[in-house]
């Protein structure tokens, strides 16, 4: 597990809290130089690991594999989205093949939100636990992780129908869990306690989103089908109108989410960055829980 080495992702959580940031690749126009600098800022922090996405229904998918080769050339672990998104198991077995081959080990594998106006995947796989099931087959020595919802998937019928498919992961072959976004800590642990009692025993690690820009959290949290909790209405409520206020209590209230959110069990803790640093890098600092090297 050295820096510059190879480090499966499961592995962490045998020793340690997990640390680690989401990037996403600029678009197809866009340089790649202000991502590229963030990065840089990022890697002060030691993360355990950078995940990147891509866009809905594969878009930027080059792009995503050019962050992931500087990643990746940095001396830095990256974990790689993919969906079920219009991939035959012809192209999944192509695109994982590159990745592996510039040393990419740990892919985080979703069925993937569907393209406007698309009622499936478009792809030789509908659900995750399929695709999982697949990518575990054809690469065994990948480390695999799967998406959960603390909430309850947008789409999913029910609370329970929603944590026997994170079962299914699981049994697919997913080592570890990476939780999408939800600002309340007490649901996120009845989640984990139904699904431990539903068997599943791989780590979780918590997606959190820095309380930030007021709009941009209200738009983001509402179109995962999340709560916002009371002490977070209360920010919105007393500083919504003021930018400033808001970004600094935001980033208090950020700070005491990371220790929520460690005291109530997580295995890890995964900062969304939007591809800035400046304010993350204020987070990350307060909450002493990581120094810049």
């Amino acid at each position: 597990m050295q820096l510059g080495g190879h480090l499966k992702i499961a592995e962490v959580f045998k020793e340690r809290l997990s640390f680690s940031f989401e990037v996403f690749p600029p678009k197809n126009d866009q340089p790649m130089e202000p991502l590229l600098k963030t990065l840089s800022e990022l890697y002060r922090f030691e993360p355990d690991f950078i995940s990147c996405t891509y866009g809905a229904g594969g878009t930027n998918k080059g792009r995503s594999k050019e962050v992931c080769e500087s990643v990746k050339k940095s001396g830095h672990e990256i974990m790689t989205h993919f969906t079920c998104i219009g991939n035959t198991r012809s192209d999944i077995k192509t695109i994982i093949k590159e990745y592996t081959d510039m040393g990419v080990e740990n892919v985080l594998a979703m069925r993937g939100d569907f393209p406007k106006g698309q009622q499936g995947t478009g792809g030789d796989f509908d659900h995750a636990d399929k695709l999982i099931a697949f990518l575990k087959a054809e690469f065994p020595d990948v480390c695999l992780a799967a998406a959960g919802y603390s909430e309850k998937h947008i789409l999913a019928s029910s609370f329970d129908s929603d944590i026997v498919h994170l079962r299914s992961k699981q049994d697919a072959g997913a080592e570890f869990i990476m939780l999408q976004l939800c600002h309340d800590v007490d649901a996120y642990s009845r989640f984990a306690e139904r699904a431990r009692r539903a068997g599943v025993t791989v780590p979780f690690v918590i997606g959190l989103m820095p309380i930030l820009v007021k709009d941009p959290v209200i738009r983001m949290t509402i179109a995962k089908g999340c709560s916002i909790p009371k002490e977070l209405a209360a920010i919105m409520g007393k500083y919504g109108d003021d930018a400033e206020s808001f970004k600094k209590a935001g980033i208090e209230y950020t700070v005491e989410q990371m220790y929520r959110y460690i005291n109530a069990g997580v295995n890890g803790i995964h900062i969304f960055t939007l591809n800035k640093y400046e304010d993350v890098s204020k987070i990350v600092l307060a909450s002493g829980i990581k120094v810049q090297q």
